[in-house]
């Protein structure tokens, strides 16, 4: 029997979960939501199933198994607090939710729930980051030392202007941090090791938004290790994203591919090994794999491998600096609670 899937929310990301539901043989679309009727009748009309503009009545009359969540940020918490109440398995979008409140009652309901949850932090599923999280796990490259990122990116105005949840801290609960850098900030924490504090600055500059386009940050891990990490949105093109994680014998650099310097002289590559097909190419594997895995291990009795306090902890991160950065903003969004 094919596992019955929904997506609510059917913005920019959601062409990739509707690709990748669509490849899995034993996944079976049965319904789509949007609060906007039309962008949900239009989704009705192009899959070929029933649209709803409220999740909740879509739980009820179309039964799904499984729910991925790719609504703005400010609701994500309540289809998936939603959702796991109900008995049903959740993919969710970054951020776990718009802040640490909600973020909490996420983590604490799915403690109570018998439902699988996954995060969509699908840049762990890339060859290169896989290849690098081995070779730092076998322990031949001896201690890690140290670690630095970087997202150099570019938004224009007419970006925010179109979906202007992103520009908000109501709507997006922050801006550069929560919805573009926070995939390199996991990274850094999945590779180097649990983020025991954080220092940082965010910034309005250049983008005509209230939520940062800029931010840079010092990550203090487990056993004092640490990283830094700078991102921005007002560079003139989209740099490819870096991680460096330097280690007693070696420095892994991830740029796309990942390439290996030991202090011997030797280089390794681990390039990316399969293309990505359908609407969003250009973004990538990744999500396919994270997807195709998460309903392969529905029958498991552990939790999926990315939990929602991972997802939980990356929200708390960014919030440390948010707080320094613009206190009377985060002040403002937790009395919207």
């Amino acid at each position: 029997m094919s596992v019955r899937a929904a997506v609510i929310g059917l913005g920019d990301i959601s062409a990739l979960h509707l690709d990748a539901i669509a490849a899995m043989p034993d996944a079976e679309l049965v319904a789509v939501c949007d609060i906007d009727q039309a962008r949900a009748a239009a989704a009705s009309d192009r899959l070929g199933v029933p649209a709803f503009t409220d999740h909740r009545t879509l739980f009820a009359e179309a039964a799904p198994d499984v729910v991925h969540i790719c609504t703005p940020h400010a609701a994500h918490a309540a289809a998936t607090i939603d959702a796991l109440e109900a008995g049903i398995d959740v993919i969710t979008e970054k951020p776990l939710a718009r802040d640490p409140r909600q973020a909490a009652a996420v983590v604490d309901a799915a403690a109570r729930s018998s439902a699988k949850i996954a995060v969509c932090f699908q840049n762990r599923y890339n060859t290169p980051v896989r290849a690098a999280k081995e070779l730092l796990d076998s322990g031949e490259l001896g201690a890690i030392t140290g670690a630095a990122g970087t997202v150099i990116w570019h938004r224009t105005p007419e970006y925010y202007q179109a979906s202007p949840w992103r520009s908000t801290w109501s709507g997006g609960g922050g801006g550069l941090l929560m919805n573009q850098a926070i995939h390199t900030l996991d990274l850094l924490r999945w590779l180097v090791g649990e983020v025991q504090s954080v220092a940082g600055t965010a910034a309005t500059r250049a983008l005509p938004i209230e939520v940062e386009d800029t931010a840079e940050l010092t990550l203090t891990h487990e056993n004092g290790i640490r990283s830094i990490f700078y991102a921005t949105n007002a560079h003139a093109a989209n740099d490819p994203i870096t991680v460096s994680v330097v280690t007693e014998h070696a420095e892994l650099f991830l740029s796309g591919d990942l390439r290996v310097t030991y202090t011997d002289g030797r280089v390794e590559t681990v390039t990316e090994e399969k293309s990505a097909g359908g609407e969003r190419a250009y973004w990538g594997v990744s999500h396919e794999r994270l997807i195709t895995d998460f309903y392969a291990r529905r029958g498991d009795s552990e939790p999926f491998w990315i939990t929602p306090t991972d997802g939980a902890r990356l929200v708390d991160i960014i919030h440390e600096v948010y707080r320094g950065s613009y206190p009377e903003q985060i002040a403002q969004l937790t009395e919207m609670e």
